[in-house]
């Protein structure tokens, strides 16, 4: 958790949850209380079909209320967990009542004028927010926080990343499918499959999202143009494959980087114990590795499998794996620990 001053910890903050009944939005409330962040008045939104759903936070029983134009008076941060055509579609109302938006979505990742923000890696550009700080996607999240230790020590010149992403990527309808197709399967029910293209439940799927011209899909651009930003790094050489797996929460990584600077085993294994958000995770020789069921419901990533790249021409080249929780440090705990920067650095 980021230490804010006792003075901040007195002030109270109006805040507003876009998309509160949502997976995101659930884990925001959820994160939100153990965090114990200062909220003052707390809006819930969503859309009008979930208007009228209670929900308990701090004790105390909220009313889903439909998201209209006027919903962000007097709010001070609004949390957006709604798809980026939402998002687009009210960003401009958060603005205009001065609320700050801390977005989730994909709608405003690459804009010049909006802050991409993961808090362990570049927390001084909440300074040059103009209204909106974008969260980036969780791969790109749970990636970047897991070499970037390495990054400061090595410089890295090209990464590959291959995802391996739990259907809660997919919202609380993807646990559901995953859910209901595996009994089907076990039972030796037919049963059709409406949220990812093919059956889930013993299968990989190596397609998350739009494929585009150049093969890649959206979700694998994303990582490519998100960790030129965050990192800073317009010339990064970055080539990304993402896959649908049958698990329920926490994405898994296996990401190849090559540094400038050559970073051993032992010295990228010190990089990582002291890198914040990351536990090391790395005694194969005993079975332990990061896993989705360890990382799942907590917000750091682990990493382990640490080992040189056999297949690098000059020795500059690591291999590693990593997971974390894409709802929790992937989403939700990435946007609270923003609007923790905004507190701490005076920004409310």
């Amino acid at each position: 958790m980021l230490n804010i001053g006792d003075s901040h910890l007195m002030k109270k903050i109006n805040l507003a949850i876009l998309g509160a009944t949502g997976a995101v939005g659930l884990e925001i409330l959820k994160v939100l209380e153990e965090r114990d962040f200062p909220v003052g008045n707390l809006e819930l939104l969503a859309h009008k079909s979930e208007a009228g759903k209670k929900i308990i936070f701090k004790g105390i029983e909220y009313t889903v209320k439909e998201a209209l134009e006027d919903s962000f008076e007097n709010i001070q941060i609004t949390l957006v967990a709604v798809s980026s055509e939402v998002s687009k579609k009210f960003m401009p109302s958060v603005i205009k009542n001065g609320s700050i938006a801390v977005d989730n979505s994909s709608a405003f990742r690459l804009d010049d004028n909006v802050p991409l923000v993961i808090p362990e890696i570049n927390p001084e550009e909440v300074l040059k927010h103009k209204g909106i700080i974008a969260n980036p996607n969780c791969s790109t999240t749970i990636g970047l926080v897991a070499v970037n230790e390495l990054n400061k020590y090595g410089n890295i010149k090209r990464m590959i990343v291959l995802t391996y992403q739990a259907v809660s990527g997919a919202g609380l309808d993807g646990l559901k499918e995953l859910e209901e197709q595996t009994r089907a399967e076990l039972d030796s029910k037919e049963y059709k499959n409406t949220i990812f293209q093919h059956k889930i439940a013993f299968n990989i799927i190596p397609h998350i999202d739009d494929i585009l011209e150049n093969g890649y899909t959206k979700e694998e651009m994303k990582m490519v143009y998100e960790s030129r930003k965050i990192l800073n790094k317009p010339n990064l050489l970055v080539s990304c494959n993402c896959a649908r797996v049958p698990v329920m929460r926490s994405h898994s990584e296996s990401i190849t980087i090559e540094t400038e600077k050559e970073i051993t085993v032992e010295k990228a294994r010190e990089l990582l114990s002291n890198a914040k958000g990351v536990k090391l995770v790395d005694d194969p020789i005993n079975n332990q590795y990061p896993m989705p069921l360890d990382t799942s419901n907590q917000d750091l990533v682990y990493v382990g499998r640490v080992r040189k790249d056999i297949s690098s021409l000059d020795g500059k080249s690591l291999t590693l794996w990593c997971c974390g929780d894409q709802i929790r440090k992937g989403a939700a705990t990435n946007a609270i620990q923003i609007a923790e920067l905004l507190l701490e650095k005076g920004l409310v």
